[in-house]
Protein backbone atom coordinates (compact mmCIF):
# COMPACT_ATOMS: atom_id res chain seq x y z
CA UNK A 1 0.00 0.00 0.00
CA UNK A 2 1.54 3.39 -1.11
CA UNK A 3 -0.36 5.22 2.10
CA UNK A 4 2.29 3.19 4.21
CA UNK A 5 5.76 4.71 2.46
CA UNK A 6 7.56 6.51 4.89
CA UNK A 7 9.39 9.47 4.86
CA UNK A 8 12.71 7.56 6.49
CA UNK A 9 11.92 4.79 3.43
CA UNK A 10 12.32 7.94 1.08
CA UNK A 11 15.32 9.24 2.65
CA UNK A 12 17.14 6.26 3.11
CA UNK A 13 16.22 5.65 -1.02
CA UNK A 14 17.60 9.21 -1.77
CA UNK A 15 21.12 8.22 0.25
CA UNK A 16 21.51 5.05 -1.29
CA UNK A 17 21.06 6.27 -4.66
CA UNK A 18 23.68 9.79 -4.25
CA UNK A 19 25.88 7.47 -2.14
CA UNK A 20 26.55 4.58 -4.24
CA UNK A 21 25.69 1.78 -1.47
CA UNK A 22 23.65 1.44 1.22
CA UNK A 23 26.48 1.15 3.98
CA UNK A 24 27.67 4.90 2.65
CA UNK A 25 23.93 5.91 2.68
CA UNK A 26 24.08 4.35 6.32
CA UNK A 27 27.34 6.19 7.00
CA UNK A 28 25.68 9.66 5.53
CA UNK A 29 22.12 8.99 7.76
CA UNK A 30 23.99 7.49 10.77
CA UNK A 31 22.06 4.58 10.53
CA UNK A 32 22.88 1.07 10.89
CA UNK A 33 23.67 -0.31 7.41
CA UNK A 34 21.30 -3.23 8.42
CA UNK A 35 18.62 -0.71 8.82
CA UNK A 36 18.68 1.20 5.68
CA UNK A 37 18.72 -2.36 3.45
CA UNK A 38 15.46 -3.01 5.20
CA UNK A 39 14.02 0.67 4.67
CA UNK A 40 14.80 0.46 1.05
CA UNK A 41 13.43 -3.08 1.05
CA UNK A 42 10.50 -2.28 2.43
CA UNK A 43 10.21 0.57 0.23
CA UNK A 44 10.27 -1.74 -2.83
CA UNK A 45 7.74 -3.97 -1.16
CA UNK A 46 5.14 -1.11 -0.19
CA UNK A 47 5.38 0.55 -4.32
CA UNK A 48 5.76 -2.84 -6.07
CA UNK A 49 8.83 -1.95 -7.85
CA UNK A 50 12.77 -2.75 -8.04
CA UNK A 51 14.80 0.67 -7.37
CA UNK A 52 18.00 -1.12 -7.25
CA UNK A 53 19.57 -3.87 -9.00
CA UNK A 54 21.64 -5.79 -6.46
CA UNK A 55 23.78 -8.25 -9.04
CA UNK A 56 26.56 -6.45 -8.73
CA UNK A 57 28.96 -5.19 -6.22
CA UNK A 58 27.13 -2.15 -5.78
CA UNK A 59 23.29 -1.62 -6.05
CA UNK A 60 22.58 0.77 -9.02
CA UNK A 61 19.56 1.72 -9.83
CA UNK A 62 16.90 0.14 -12.34
CA UNK A 63 15.20 2.67 -14.79
CA UNK A 64 12.28 2.73 -13.03
CA UNK A 65 14.22 3.52 -9.61
CA UNK A 66 15.90 6.63 -11.83
CA UNK A 67 12.56 7.47 -12.66
CA UNK A 68 10.62 7.41 -8.73
CA UNK A 69 13.99 8.99 -7.65
CA UNK A 70 13.07 12.38 -8.60
CA UNK A 71 9.65 11.93 -7.11
CA UNK A 72 11.27 11.17 -3.89
CA UNK A 73 13.29 13.91 -3.93
CA UNK A 74 10.46 16.29 -4.63
CA UNK A 75 8.68 15.30 -2.16
CA UNK A 76 11.53 14.95 0.83
CA UNK A 77 12.24 18.67 -0.01
CA UNK A 78 8.17 19.97 -0.23
CA UNK A 79 8.56 18.24 3.71
CA UNK A 80 11.61 20.21 4.38
CA UNK A 81 10.31 23.51 3.24
CA UNK A 82 6.94 22.60 5.19
CA UNK A 83 8.88 22.30 8.14
CA UNK A 84 11.24 25.18 7.60
CA UNK A 85 7.71 27.40 6.52
CA UNK A 86 6.35 26.45 10.10
CA UNK A 87 9.56 26.88 12.18
CA UNK A 88 9.54 30.28 10.76
CA UNK A 89 5.79 30.82 11.46
CA UNK A 90 6.23 30.01 15.06
CA UNK A 91 8.91 32.58 15.33
CA UNK A 92 6.73 35.51 13.84
CA UNK A 93 7.76 34.63 10.07
CA UNK A 94 5.62 35.86 7.19
CA UNK A 95 4.29 32.60 5.48
CA UNK A 96 3.96 34.92 2.88
CA UNK A 97 5.31 38.38 2.08
CA UNK A 98 3.26 41.05 -0.15
CA UNK A 99 4.68 44.24 -1.58
CA UNK A 100 3.92 46.96 -3.38
CA UNK A 101 6.60 49.21 -5.32
CA UNK A 102 5.54 52.68 -6.59
CA UNK A 103 6.43 52.19 -10.61
CA UNK A 104 8.74 55.22 -10.14
CA UNK A 105 10.90 52.98 -8.18
CA UNK A 106 14.42 51.79 -9.61
CA UNK A 107 13.10 48.17 -10.38
CA UNK A 108 17.28 47.41 -10.42
CA UNK A 109 17.27 47.94 -6.78
CA UNK A 110 14.37 45.66 -5.77
CA UNK A 111 15.99 43.05 -8.21
CA UNK A 112 18.98 43.14 -6.19
CA UNK A 113 17.27 43.00 -2.88
CA UNK A 114 15.29 40.14 -4.02
CA UNK A 115 18.06 37.93 -4.97
CA UNK A 116 19.64 38.42 -1.49
CA UNK A 117 15.68 38.25 -0.16
CA UNK A 118 15.51 34.35 -1.64
CA UNK A 119 18.90 33.39 -0.32
CA UNK A 120 17.69 34.48 3.47
CA UNK A 121 14.20 33.66 3.48
CA UNK A 122 13.64 30.67 1.32
CA UNK A 123 10.16 29.41 2.70
CA UNK A 124 8.84 33.05 2.08
CA UNK A 125 7.60 33.71 -1.28
CA UNK A 126 7.56 37.17 -2.46
CA UNK A 127 4.74 38.81 -3.87
CA UNK A 128 5.24 42.10 -5.72
CA UNK A 129 3.06 44.63 -6.82
CA UNK A 130 3.71 47.78 -8.89
CA UNK A 131 1.37 50.75 -9.21
CA UNK A 132 2.06 54.54 -9.10
CA UNK A 133 0.81 57.59 -7.03
CA UNK A 134 -2.12 56.95 -4.64
CA UNK A 135 -2.63 53.21 -6.01
CA UNK A 136 0.70 52.43 -4.59
CA UNK A 137 -1.06 53.33 -0.90
CA UNK A 138 -4.52 51.36 -1.76
CA UNK A 139 -2.80 47.29 -1.21
CA UNK A 140 -1.56 48.53 2.12
CA UNK A 141 -4.83 50.43 2.94
CA UNK A 142 -6.80 47.56 2.04
CA UNK A 143 -4.17 44.94 3.58
CA UNK A 144 -3.57 43.19 0.69
CA UNK A 145 -0.06 44.31 0.60
CA UNK A 146 2.10 44.40 4.01
CA UNK A 147 4.04 47.50 3.41
CA UNK A 148 4.56 49.46 0.10
CA UNK A 149 7.85 51.77 -1.22
CA UNK A 150 5.73 54.64 -2.57
CA UNK A 151 6.64 57.94 -3.17
CA UNK A 152 4.75 60.91 -1.38
CA UNK A 153 1.20 62.02 -1.52
CA UNK A 154 0.21 65.60 -0.32
CA UNK A 155 -1.95 63.71 2.57
CA UNK A 156 -1.02 60.51 3.73
CA UNK A 157 -3.61 57.68 4.53
CA UNK A 158 -4.15 57.76 8.35
CA UNK A 159 -2.64 54.77 10.34
CA UNK A 160 0.26 54.19 8.63
CA UNK A 161 3.77 54.87 9.93
CA UNK A 162 6.08 56.11 7.37
CA UNK A 163 10.22 55.07 6.50
CA UNK A 164 11.83 57.59 4.39
CA UNK A 165 14.05 55.66 2.23
CA UNK A 166 16.13 57.04 -1.00
CA UNK A 167 15.22 59.66 -2.95
CA UNK A 168 14.59 59.36 -7.39
CA UNK A 169 15.42 62.29 -9.42
CA UNK A 170 12.90 63.27 -12.02
CA UNK A 171 13.62 64.81 -15.18
CA UNK A 172 11.47 66.36 -17.83
CA UNK A 173 12.14 65.25 -21.32
CA UNK A 174 10.51 64.84 -25.18
CA UNK A 175 11.63 63.47 -27.76
CA UNK A 176 14.33 64.71 -30.31
CA UNK A 177 12.38 65.77 -32.86
CA UNK A 178 9.25 67.35 -30.70
CA UNK A 179 9.12 70.92 -30.44
CA UNK A 180 10.06 71.47 -27.09
CA UNK A 181 13.37 69.49 -27.72
CA UNK A 182 14.73 72.14 -29.97
CA UNK A 183 13.44 75.32 -28.04
CA UNK A 184 16.68 77.88 -27.33
CA UNK A 185 17.08 78.47 -23.72
CA UNK A 186 14.95 77.87 -20.36
CA UNK A 187 11.23 76.96 -21.43
CA UNK A 188 8.62 79.25 -20.24
CA UNK A 189 5.57 77.96 -18.53
CA UNK A 190 3.49 80.03 -21.43
CA UNK A 191 5.40 77.94 -23.93
CA UNK A 192 5.07 74.60 -22.40
CA UNK A 193 1.00 74.93 -22.50
CA UNK A 194 0.99 75.43 -26.09
CA UNK A 195 1.99 71.15 -26.17
CA UNK A 196 0.57 68.26 -24.43
CA UNK A 197 1.87 67.13 -21.39
CA UNK A 198 2.15 63.22 -20.71
CA UNK A 199 0.91 62.14 -16.97
CA UNK A 200 0.57 59.19 -14.86
CA UNK A 201 -2.85 58.76 -13.81
CA UNK A 202 -3.73 57.56 -10.23
CA UNK A 203 -6.31 54.20 -10.25
CA UNK A 204 -7.37 55.00 -6.67
CA UNK A 205 -9.00 57.80 -5.30
CA UNK A 206 -6.69 58.65 -2.79
CA UNK A 207 -5.27 61.96 -5.05
CA UNK A 208 -8.90 62.57 -6.40
CA UNK A 209 -8.85 66.19 -7.55
CA UNK A 210 -5.21 67.02 -7.07
CA UNK A 211 -2.55 67.10 -9.70
CA UNK A 212 1.18 66.32 -9.29
CA UNK A 213 3.35 68.34 -11.75
CA UNK A 214 1.20 68.92 -14.15
CA UNK A 215 1.99 72.25 -15.98
CA UNK A 216 -0.26 71.96 -18.91
CA UNK A 217 -4.12 72.44 -19.91
CA UNK A 218 -3.66 69.57 -22.59
CA UNK A 219 -2.71 66.38 -21.19
CA UNK A 220 -3.21 63.07 -22.35
CA UNK A 221 -3.34 60.80 -18.85
CA UNK A 222 -1.45 56.75 -18.61
CA UNK A 223 -1.80 54.36 -15.81
CA UNK A 224 1.52 52.97 -16.94
CA UNK A 225 4.89 54.03 -16.40
CA UNK A 226 5.99 52.03 -19.41
CA UNK A 227 3.12 53.29 -21.61
CA UNK A 228 3.90 56.98 -21.09
CA UNK A 229 7.95 56.43 -22.05
CA UNK A 230 7.25 54.63 -25.58
CA UNK A 231 4.58 57.58 -26.15
CA UNK A 232 7.61 59.91 -25.03
CA UNK A 233 9.80 58.39 -27.37
CA UNK A 234 7.45 58.65 -30.12
CA UNK A 235 6.97 62.36 -30.11
CA UNK A 236 3.31 62.47 -28.47
CA UNK A 237 3.89 64.50 -25.94
CA UNK A 238 6.52 65.98 -23.21
CA UNK A 239 6.29 64.96 -19.71
CA UNK A 240 8.37 63.63 -16.32
CA UNK A 241 10.33 60.44 -16.09
CA UNK A 242 12.90 59.29 -13.27
CA UNK A 243 16.01 59.16 -14.60
CA UNK A 244 17.05 55.99 -14.61
CA UNK A 245 14.27 54.69 -16.98
CA UNK A 246 15.68 57.28 -19.57
CA UNK A 247 19.16 57.68 -18.92
CA UNK A 248 20.79 55.88 -21.73
CA UNK A 249 17.56 57.60 -23.76
CA UNK A 250 19.19 60.78 -23.15
CA UNK A 251 22.96 59.33 -23.57
CA UNK A 252 21.80 57.84 -27.34
CA UNK A 253 19.81 61.37 -28.28
CA UNK A 254 16.96 59.72 -28.28
CA UNK A 255 15.41 61.66 -25.75
CA UNK A 256 16.41 65.55 -24.87
CA UNK A 257 15.88 67.22 -21.53
CA UNK A 258 14.02 69.58 -21.18
CA UNK A 259 15.02 73.23 -19.21
CA UNK A 260 12.13 74.42 -17.56
CA UNK A 261 11.44 77.84 -16.01
CA UNK A 262 11.30 77.63 -11.90
CA UNK A 263 12.79 73.79 -11.84
CA UNK A 264 16.25 73.19 -10.44
CA UNK A 265 18.50 71.81 -13.37
CA UNK A 266 19.57 68.77 -12.31
CA UNK A 267 16.28 67.40 -11.28
CA UNK A 268 13.74 67.25 -9.00
CA UNK A 269 13.89 64.90 -5.89
CA UNK A 270 11.01 62.53 -5.29
CA UNK A 271 11.28 61.44 -1.71
CA UNK A 272 10.10 57.66 -1.53
CA UNK A 273 9.83 56.08 1.76
CA UNK A 274 8.53 52.76 3.10
CA UNK A 275 4.82 52.63 4.32
CA UNK A 276 2.91 49.91 6.61
CA UNK A 277 0.05 49.64 8.77
CA UNK A 278 1.19 51.29 12.26
CA UNK A 279 -0.92 48.47 14.06
CA UNK A 280 0.71 46.14 12.30
CA UNK A 281 4.06 46.26 11.33
CA UNK A 282 6.47 44.07 9.37
CA UNK A 283 7.84 40.58 10.19
CA UNK A 284 11.37 39.50 10.29
CA UNK A 285 11.28 39.10 6.29
CA UNK A 286 9.24 42.72 6.04
CA UNK A 287 11.72 43.99 8.46
CA UNK A 288 14.95 42.85 6.53
CA UNK A 289 13.58 43.90 3.19
CA UNK A 290 13.11 47.88 4.53
CA UNK A 291 16.15 47.90 6.28
CA UNK A 292 17.81 47.00 2.72
CA UNK A 293 16.18 49.19 0.69
CA UNK A 294 17.82 52.09 3.13
CA UNK A 295 21.09 50.68 1.18
CA UNK A 296 19.97 51.61 -1.92
CA UNK A 297 21.98 54.10 -4.02
CA UNK A 298 19.99 57.01 -4.48
CA UNK A 299 19.67 61.10 -4.01
CA UNK A 300 18.93 61.53 -0.33
CA UNK A 301 15.25 62.07 0.49
CA UNK A 302 14.06 65.87 1.81
CA UNK A 303 13.77 66.19 5.62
Amino acid sequence: MLDGVSLDQLRAFIASADEGSFSAAARKLHRAQSVVSELVSGLEGQIGVTLFDRSGRYPTLTPQGSVLLADARNISSGLDFMKARAKGMATGLEPELSVVVDVLFPIAAITEAAKEFRVKFPGTPLRLYVEALGAAYQPVVDGIAGFGIVGSLPLMPSGLTAERLMGVTMVMVAARDHPLAKYQGIIPKSELAKHVQLVLTDRSSLSKGREFGVMSPSTWRLADLFAKHAFLLNGLGWGGMPTHAVQDDLAAGKLVELKIEDLVPDGMILPMAAVYPTSAPPGPAGRWLIERMKLCPGKPAAA
